[in-house]
């Protein structure tokens, strides 16, 4: 059968609902993880590490596009995942010993690739699955053997079918979760202990914005007061200071614009992140345990006003930044008015002096004919007088009277032809 092509992307987009598979565990095992926050610039040598790794202990590396691998590489499992702003690596070792946090698994990798993985350490996780005792729970003496007797978070998880306790501490630069397997599956154990060091990474991705609302927040309050003081201004304002108060405004809309571009993907990402936390949650399907926190509680008295906050510092930013475009608006009518009426005001001027160079020329017109007429006459006089002298028989006087009416009418016609001439030269 004979089909069309298919799109470019029809198995990339297919693959990407298979990508990232989580890993089937098994107890008794030690995990460690790390998720180490990292620019695309770093992308290529993060694919040159994990296949470096790779061939040293013998396996075939990652393709150079891959996003995930995963492969068990003898001492150790690895699984590699490269996201938008972190990338992440799980070390899977079986066996736990008498304490699985005394050799984590993270010992069988060795420490000189250790030292050289690209990034900055954004969480680094030991964690262990355990079978669950037969014996009731006692969180007391849990807390005291593996988290140093912080008081713990956890519930049952899968509805039941499995234990997950944590303190969210970092000692020694590691958290520690303990998962206890009472009747999951592999692959449910696996995506349970993916959810819950999902939930730890992405609460700390979007707690990254938070030092940024709260670096904002004071220069949001003076902007807001800067705005006050302007718009106080702007009421009683005249011709004189309102570019003073149009240029104000346009550099605190300047700057408004800035931090908000620096900042607008950090908060977006935060709330991307959030959502992320509480579905990952709502996954687990927690089971209270008596006297104890579950992951819903501690995240929402902890996580939840935090953002909160960026939320309201992002609801701030950009209330001030429409505020400030309608004050703006609002000052360049008024200047705008302004210099239309002072148009109006130099056109009129213009008028009244084309008007008065039009007098001053029709004058100077009417002299210039009279004085014309003058010496035409005159000449006419001489010549007059001449032709008398030489006995022709003219009157100089009469014949000087009956010249003066047309050298008068030339004298004007060929003035006011002279300045026709010259407009239409002009135009």
């Amino acid at each position: 059968m004979r089909l069309p092509p298919d799109h470019p992307l029809r198995i990339e987009l297919n693959d990407e609902a298979h990508a990232r598979p989580s890993e089937a565990l098994t107890a008794p095992l030690r995990l460690t993880f790390l998720a180490l926050y990292s620019d695309p610039s770093l992308r290529e040598r993060e694919w040159q590490h994990v296949s470096a790794l790779a061939r040293r202990h013998g396996a075939p590396p990652p393709s150079p596009r891959a996003k995930h691998y995963s492969a068990d590489l003898g001492p150790f499992r690895i699984k590699w995942e490269r996201h938008s702003e972190f990338t992440r690596y799980k070390f899977i070792v079986t066996g736990a010993g008498d304490d699985p946090f005394d050799a984590p698994a993270l010992q069988a990798v060795p420490a000189d690739w250790l030292a050289e993985l690209p990034g900055q350490m954004m969480v680094a996780t030991h964690a262990a699955l355990l079978p669950a005792p037969p014996e009731p729970l006692d969180h007391e003496s849990i807390a005291d053997r593996h988290f140093g007797g912080n008081v713990l978070v956890g519930a049952g998880i899968a509805g039941g079918a499995g234990i997950a306790l944590t303190d969210f501490c970092v000692r020694d630069g590691f958290s520690r979760v303990l998962l206890l397997d009472r009747s999951m599956t592999p692959r449910q154990a696996g995506r349970i202990m993916q959810r819950l060091l999902e939930i730890d990474t992405y609460r700390l991705m979007a707690l990254l914005a938070l030092p940024v609302a709260q670096g904002l927040t004071p220069w949001l309050s003076s902007a807001e007061g800067e705005l006050a003081q302007i718009t106080t201004l702007l009421v009683d304002s005249d011709e004189t200071n309102e570019p003073v108060l149009l240029d104000r405004l346009t550099r605190l809309e300047a700057e408004i614009e800035s931090r908000e571009s620096a900042h607008h993907y950090r908060f977006t990402a935060a709330a991307a992140y959030y959502e992320l936390v509480q579905r990952r949650i709502e996954e687990l399907r927690e089971v209270r345990i008596q006297g104890l926190q579950n992951f819903q509680e501690f995240t929402e008295r902890r996580l939840a006003p935090a953002m909160n906050t960026c939320r309201s510092v992002g609801a701030r930013l950009e209330s001030l930044s429409q505020r400030i475009a309608r004050a703006t608006q609002l000052l360049s009518t008024r200047v705008d008015v302004s210099r239309e009426r002072q148009n109006q005001q130099v056109l009129e001027s213009m008028n009244r002096r084309a008007e008065a160079q039009l007098r001053l020329q029709q004058t100077v017109e009417g002299l210039s004919a009279a004085a014309i007429t003058y010496y035409g006459v005159g000449i006419v006089g001489y010549a007059a007088k001449g032709l008398a002298a030489a006995g022709w028989p003219l009157n100089p006087e009469l014949a000087i009277a009956l010249s003066i009416p047309v050298v008068a009418f030339v004298a004007l016609f060929g003035v006011r032809h002279a300045r026709k001439v010259v407009s239409r030269a002009v135009r």
